[in-house]
């Protein structure tokens, strides 16, 4: 059996850091990125979230509820290996430093649902099986319905965001309860794990679809929505859960794979979506986070160790490691634990 389908993880998801200039800059990241995720580090500016379905300039920020905004000195363009950025703080202040996190899809997709009977509402977007990673865009219905995700196989990780409306960035994560089709988190908050059906109707994802209501989050009548899905691949994606042991020599995650990028929120309690990666922390121990729901600086302190076979926390904060809490994590791959042609990952 084959260790991993994706022996170099880098084709389809990579950090980069640059710094910015206050004015337009072209950033190389080596992949012709369709999800970009932006972080400014050193200021207190909120992020900035892109995608090629929607489009260029067209803004969406993980730490508010509000609807996309047209920017026009954001993200002006994506480019085959990269991306380039205007004047706006939030992508490129003045000798600040800036994280982005990129994923590839990169094959468009449109389901009319009355032709082919996959679903009940249409949607269209890009997608790339081989890495289990889909965007897709729908227009809401007001009723209860069904929507094609285009994965291939089922999403255990999605979030989904109004485009029009100040509205919660609505989560769904296999691990966040043991019925988790019946339960919901918002990226932009720090709440727990929520019995809410206004999510996905109480209706766990198939291989091919997932469930809406006819609520805010993802089917107000007329809407437009963006969702990121994503299923698991081994060696290059996990999306799983752990209990925190309240210790500086704290839990060990497997994950199959070196982590190149790690969130991590409490579940069970109120906590930040903590973001850890490879490139601002380059060795063990990482200390540098940043988090999805705040606008606030980097931080230092809750520290992290990335090994060649997944990740350990190394201190006993509430927000990754409280004694006998419940946390999820979802982490992409630096390099699987082996490849397909038995070459093992090397430690940090």
């Amino acid at each position: 059996m084959a260790y991993t389908t994706i022996d170099d993880p880098t084709i389809y998801f990579e950090t980069v850091t640059y710094t910015g200039n206050g004015g337009t800059q072209t950033i190389t990241t080596g992949i012709d990125a369709d999800w970009i995720w932006i972080k400014n580090r050193t200021s207190a500016e909120g992020s900035g979230m892109f995608d090629t379905v929607r489009g260029a300039t067209k803004m969406l920020c993980s730490q508010n509820d509000d609807g996309e905004s047209t920017t026009t000195n954001s993200l002006t363009a994506f480019g085959t290996d990269g991306f380039s950025v205007g004047a706006n703080n939030r992508v490129n202040q003045n000798s600040n430093n800036i994280v982005s996190w990129n994923w590839k899809a990169g094959t468009s997709f449109t389901n009319d649902a009355s032709s082919t009977s996959v679903g009940t509402i249409d949607s269209s977007g890009s997608t790339n099986q081989t890495a289990g990673f889909s965007i897709v865009s729908w227009t809401g219905t007001g009723s209860a319905g069904t929507v094609a995700h285009n994965l291939g196989n089922v999403p255990e990780w999605y979030i989904i965001k109004n485009r029009g409306d100040a509205n919660n960035w609505a989560v769904y994560h296999q691990k966040s309860n043991a019925s988790p089709e019946d339960y919901a988190l918002y990226l932009d908050g720090n709440s727990a794990a929520t019995d809410d059906s206004g999510l996905a109707n109480d209706t766990a994802p198939t291989s091919t679809v997932f469930s809406l209501t006819d609520g805010n989050y993802g089917n107000q009548s007329s809407h437009t929505y963006i969702g990121y899905f994503f299923s698991e691949v081994k060696g290059y994606s996990k999306f799983g859960s752990y209990t925190g042991n309240g210790n500086v020599n704290g839990t060990f995650v497997y994950t199959g794979f070196k982590p190149a990028w790690v969130i991590v929120k409490k579940t069970s309690a109120t906590n930040n979506w903590v973001m850890m990666d490879n490139k601002r922390d380059p060795f063990n121990m990482m200390t540098k986070y940043l988090l999805a729901n705040d606008n606030t600086a980097e931080g230092t302190g809750l520290n992290f160790d990335f090994l060649s076979n997944g990740f350990k926390l190394k201190s006993a904060s509430g927000g990754t490691n409280t004694s006998g809490a419940t946390y999820i994590y979802m982490a992409f791959a630096e390099n699987p634990l082996v490849t397909s042609t038995g070459v093992p990952a090397t430690a940090r």
